[in-house]
């Protein structure tokens, strides 16, 4: 019992048998700090689900966006599918507004996805183009790279006005 509470009062830097164990104590504390930081630095990839921020990436006026939902599969939204986003950010003179509810396609996601030809492809943020109900996008420029993919989910409007097709 006291060695459990020993080790424990280790892991914050007290040790209450002052001088008995400073070495373990030491080792403990520097092997879980680098076992942590390993952990931190290491972001876990996931679907995009509900409350995750986005950021938009085409000239409609918002700027971020927050999922309400995915409109596909159980786990969350990946590429080319298209969630129901709540505006949070935006530019004063845009077409979207603050706290308006709009749909989005998911042009970039931090989750990898494979290819056909076995190829991987993953990007370093998770952004989303804004379109209406009817799957037409309201900006009129598509910034940053886009993945080809997005042909098969039927959103070749957005491939038209994207800067880079990855």
């Amino acid at each position: 019992m006291a060695a459990m509470f020993a080790s424990r009062c280790s892991r914050v830097g007290r040790s209450l048998f002052g001088g008995l164990g400073n070495s373990l104590s030491g080792l403990s504390r520097t092997s879980n700090d680098m076992i942590c930081s390993n952990f931190c630095s290491q972001q876990q990839r996931t679907f995009i689900q509900m409350r995750t921020v986005l950021k938009v990436v085409d000239n409609s006026g918002a700027k971020t966006v927050m999922c309400i939902q995915a409109l596909k599969g159980k786990k969350g939204a990946r590429l080319g599918d298209t969630i129901i986003a709540s505006v949070k950010e935006a530019h004063p003179n845009g077409k979207v507004k603050k706290g308006k509810v709009v749909y989005g396609v998911v042009v970039r996601a931090a989750m990898q996805r494979g290819r056909c030809d076995g190829s991987e492809v993953k990007f370093d943020d998770n952004a989303v183009v804004l379109v209406d109900k009817q799957g037409q996008p309201i900006g009129t420029r598509v910034f940053g790279p886009v993945p080809h993919e997005l042909r098969q989910k039927k959103h070749v409007k957005i491939l038209t006005l994207a800067e880079h097709i990855a």
